[in-house]
């Protein structure tokens, strides 16, 4: 039996703070409009952690499962690589987060649907199956996303679009079209990360016929795309706060802006892909530093 350090490991809760920088991002939007459910907050956080190690756990089944995940692999071993965990162990962790994320999904829609039609509720939990779906996909079964270039078109719907506008409209029962600006924001940080993921393991990637974006473009041009990514998130986030009314509160996530732009320049001088896998980390935690300053803003009355 694998003992807990191993599951740990393979939850990969290192992950969970860029996926909930969407929820913070939304709910703190939503609380700046003047609505705020705080039972949505708490299922949302809980459903993303569900999705999340979900996804960690699919990931690595389905890339120890084709081969991936072996000695060449420049990341940390994972569970199954490592042999710590069996994969009939895995498929169960699989199945019980796949039961944990509907569960507090239904919770989740029945807190922030109160006094809305039945129809409403019906539409977010399709969006909801379509998340865990995208969530085992991606490595998992046949033709995974993951293997073919797609992968971040889905991390920049479910961590950006679907994260941001989802949870604020759970808040406020509305959606303004401002709002598609910070969605974007975090789509395009999201997608950064995992395209930092893909450069570091590009060579391993290919030999293995995991063909990411980063394989498909050559790593010039990936370099490039990275670039795009974290310049499209600020120069939303900028016009989000301009068209907000430009006051203070709408400007404290800029200091995140200095770690977000190193990151560019990291990509564009590394030659040793081994090199990073720090930055994976800082994306990250910028990212979070740049939701959570939002949400200060939405507490202040300036």
């Amino acid at each position: 039996m694998a003992n807990i350090s191993s599951w740990l490991t393979a939850f990969r809760l290192h992950t969970l703070p860029l996926a909930l920088s969407t929820i913070i991002m939304g709910s703190a939007l939503a609380y700046d409009s003047g609505s705020y459910n705080g039972m949505v907050s708490l299922w949302a956080c809980l459903t993303t952690i569900f999705l999340q190690v979900l996804s960690n756990l699919a990931n690595d089944y389905g890339d120890a499962a084709s081969g991936v995940d072996n000695a060449e692999r420049l990341g940390p071993k994972r569970g199954l690589q490592s042999g710590a965990i069996t994969k009939d162990q895995m498929k169960k962790a699989i199945s019980l987060f796949i039961v944990l994320s509907l569960l507090s999904g239904i919770l989740l829609i029945m807190a922030g649907t109160k006094g809305l039609r039945i129809s409403y509720g019906l539409i977010l939990f399709a969006i909801g199956l379509g998340a865990i779906a995208a969530a085992m996909k991606y490595t998992m079964g046949r033709n995974p996303y993951g293997y073919s270039g797609y992968g971040d078109i889905f991390v920049f719907l479910f961590f950006g679009l679907v994260g941001v506008m989802g949870t604020y409209f759970l808040h406020t029962h509305s959606l303004t079209p401002i709002i598609i600006l910070p969605a974007i924001s975090m789509g395009c940080l999201s997608a950064g990360v995992l395209n930092l993921n893909n450069l570091r393991d590009r060579d391993n990637d290919a030999a293995s016929g995991k063909h990411t974006l980063v394989v498909k473009l050559g790593l010039k041009n990936a370099k490039k795309y990275h670039a795009i990514l974290l310049i499209t998130a600020m120069v939303a986030m900028i016009t989000f706060s301009i068209l907000s009314g430009g006051g203070l509160k709408y400007w404290l996530y800029l200091p995140s802006f200095i770690g977000i732009s190193r990151s560019i320049a990291v990509v564009f001088r590394n030659e040793d892909p081994k090199a990073l896998y720090p930055e994976l980390k800082n994306l990250a935690l910028n990212t979070l530093s740049l939701s959570l300053m939002v949400g200060v803003g939405a507490l202040m009355t300036v």
